[in-house]
C-alpha cells in the first residue's frame, strides 16, 4: 500500500476534484525552483554520501527534534550537537530507532506528509514507519544512501531542481559554492547575503565580525562610511557566486530613515558594545533602509524574515546554541514598522522587496493591502509554522482579494531538510491547484485562465521574482 493518498489535499467535490486534478497533472512534473533555503553547500560541493538515515532525517531538522522534545526526548538523545561539545547520541541507529518509536506523533502534520513523501518517493518505502519496521527502514535506506543514485548531485538532478539558493552569512568565505563552480558541474546552487552577523549589535561576536568583514574587504569598518563600503563589496563578492538576493532576520519588521550622521552616531554605540537594546533596535530598522538602497544598485532583490522570537530557551540556548527548534511566533506590525522604508524606496518599481510573517492576523489587516499598492512590495509566502496545507490555504484567502496572485512570489521550500525539498513543493502545487479549481466552480477565475495561473504559481513567479 502506498504511504500516501493520490488525491492528497484535492477537494473533495467532484467537479471541483477533477479540475484540481488536471491543473496539478500539468504542473507536476515543472522544474524546482528553490529560491531561499538553508541546505548545505558542502553536500553539492563535495557529493559525498549522506553518513546515516538518522544524520538526514532527524539531526538536522528542527520540525522534527522539536516535535520530540515536546514529548520529552533529550535534543542530545538525537544526536543534536552540544555547544560545549558535551556528549550526545552518535549511534545513528539508537537515534533512528527513537525517532520510529514517536512516528505517531507526527499524525496529521505536514511534516509527516513531507517524511512520507521522501520515505515513498524517494527511497521506494510501502511500509509505515513504527518500532517495528524501524530497523529495516534504518538499512534500506542506509543501503540506497550508499549507492551513486542517492548522493546530493544525483538527488539534486532527480528531483528535478532547475535552481537553489543556500543562505550564508556576509563574513563566510563561500568557500563550498567556490568548489562547485570550479568542480564543473552544471547545478545551479546560488547563495544568498545573510548579514545578521554584521547587522545586529546583540548578536554573540558582532564586532569580530565587523573586523573580520573589514579584513575582507579592505575597508576600514570602524567607520560608518567603510562600514557600508564593506557591504558593498561583500555584496558584490556574493554576487560572483550566484547570488540574486539578501536575507535579513530581524526580531521585528521596524525600519527607520534616519540621517547619515545621526546613523553613525548609533553605529559608533554598537562598535563599542554601548548601545542599549533600544538603540540596537533602531540601528537594525535603519540598516534595512539602507540594505535597500544597495539593492537599488546592485539589484539584489531583498527579503525580510520577521515575526520570530527566536531561542526562547535560554536553557536550550546555551546547552545547543541557535536554531534548535525554540523559535516562536509573535505579534508584528508593518503598516507603522515598514512606513520609513516605504517612504525612502517604496515606489521604485526596480526594488524588490519580499516580506514574510508568522503573524497570519497580519495578512488581510495589513500586508495584502501594503504590497497591493507599493510597487516594490511583494508577500512571501506561508512561512516555517505556516508552511502547512491550511497556511497555505489561509494565505491564498487571506491575500489574493487585496494583492491579487501577482503581488506574491510563488513558493519557496525554507528548508535544511534536502529530501523534503521536492515534497514541500508537491504540497503546494496540490493546494494551489485546489484553490484554484474553488475559484473557478465559485466564478472567480475563467476556467480558461486556470491553467496559466497554476504554471505562474508553481514556477514562474518565483523564476521572475528571484531573477532565477
Amino acid at each position: 500500500m502506498p504511504l500516501l493518498h493520490e488525491d492528497r489535499l484535492f477537494p473533495l467535490e467532484g467537479r471541483a476534484r477533477d479540475l484540481a486534478r488536471a491543473l496539478y497533472a500539468d504542473i507536476r512534473d515543472l522544474p524546482i525552483i528553490s529560491p531561499h533555503g538553508h541546505t548545505d553547500p558542502r553536500w553539492y560541493a563535495e557529493n559525498a554520501a549522506f553518513p546515516d538515515p538518522a544524520q538526514l532525517f532527524v539531526t538536522p531538522d528542527h520540525y522534527v527534534f522539536r516535535m520530540l522534545c515536546s514529548q520529552g526526548v533529550a535534543l542530545a538523545d538525537l544526536g543534536v550537537p552540544r555547544s560545549d561539545g558535551g556528549p550526545v547520541e552518535t549511534d545513528g541507529r539508537k537515534i533512528w530507532r527513537l525517532f520510529a518509536q514517536h512516528y505517531h506523533l507526527f499524525r496529521g502534520t505536514p511534516s509527516r506528509m513531507w517524511l512520507d513523501y521522501s520515505f515513498q518517493h524517494v527511497f521506494g518505502i510501502d511500509r509505515p514507519l513504527n518500532a517495528d519496521s524501524a530497523d529495516w527502514y534504518y538499512d534500506h535506506i542506509a543501503e540506497c544512501l550508499a549507492k551513486p543514485e542517492f548522493r546530493p548531485r544525483a538527488l539534486f538532478e532527480r528531483f528535478n531542481i532547475e535552481a537553489i539558493s543556500t543562505t550564508e552569512g556576509a563574513t563566510d568565505d563561500l568557500r563550498w559554492h567556490r568548489m562547485i563552480r570550479d568542480s564543473g558541474w552544471t547545478g545551479n546552487v546560488v547563495t544568498a547575503y545573510r548579514p545578521d552577523g554584521v547587522i545586529d549589535p546583540e548578536m554573540d561576536g558582532f564586532a569580530e565580525n565587523l573586523a573580520l568583514m573589514g579584513e575582507q574587504t579592505g575597508e576600514d569598518t570602524t567607520t560608518w562610511a567603510g562600514y557600508l563600503n564593506a557591504h558593498r563589496a561583500r555584496r558584490a563578492y556574493f554576487k560572483e557566486f550566484g547570488a540574486t538576493s539578501s536575507d535579513h532576520g530581524h526580531p521585528s519588521a521596524r525600519t527607520e530613515n534616519l540621517s547619515q550622521s545621526d546613523a553613525a552616531a548609533l553605529f559608533d554605540k554598537a562598535l563599542r558594545g554601548t548601545c542599549t537594546a533600544q538603540d540596537a533596535d533602531t540601528f537594525r530598522a535603519h540598516m534595512l533602509t539602507e540594505m535597500a538602497r544597495m539593492s537599488l544598485d546592485d539589484g539584489l532583490v531583498m527579503q525580510l524574515h520577521a515575526g520570530s522570537r527566536r531561542n526562547h530557551s535560554a536553557p536550550v540556548m546555551a546547552m545547543h546554541g541557535r536554531d534548535k527548534g525554540f523559535d516562536i511566533p509573535t505579534r508584528t506590525d508593518y503598516v507603522t514598522a515598514l512606513r520609513p522604508l516605504l517612504d525612502a524606496v517604496g515606489l521604485r518599481a526596480d526594488l524588490t522587496f519580499i516580506v514574510f510573517t508568522l503573524d497570519e492576523t497580519s495578512y488581510s489587516r495589513e500586508l495584502a493591502p501594503l504590497a497591493g499598492v507599493y510597487p516594490c512590495l511583494k508577500l512571501g509566502p506561508a512561512w516555517w509554522f505556516h508552511d502547512s496545507p491550511e497556511g497555505m490555504r489561509r494565505f491564498r484567502e487571506m491575500t489574493t482579494e487585496t494583492a491579487g496572485f501577482y503581488n506574491t512570489v510563488g513558493f519557496n521550500d525554507d528548508t535544511r531538510a534536502f529530501c523534503s525539498i521536492p515534497a514541500r513543493h508537491d504540497v503546494a502545487r496540490r493546494v494551489d491547484c485546489a484553490y484554484l479549481a474553488s475559484l473557478v466552480e465559485t466564478g472567480r477565475l475563467s476556467e480558461g485562465d486556470a491553467p496559466e495561473l497554476a504554471h505562474d504559481l508553481a514556477y514562474g513567479l518565483a523564476k521572475r521574482a528571484y531573477k532565477l
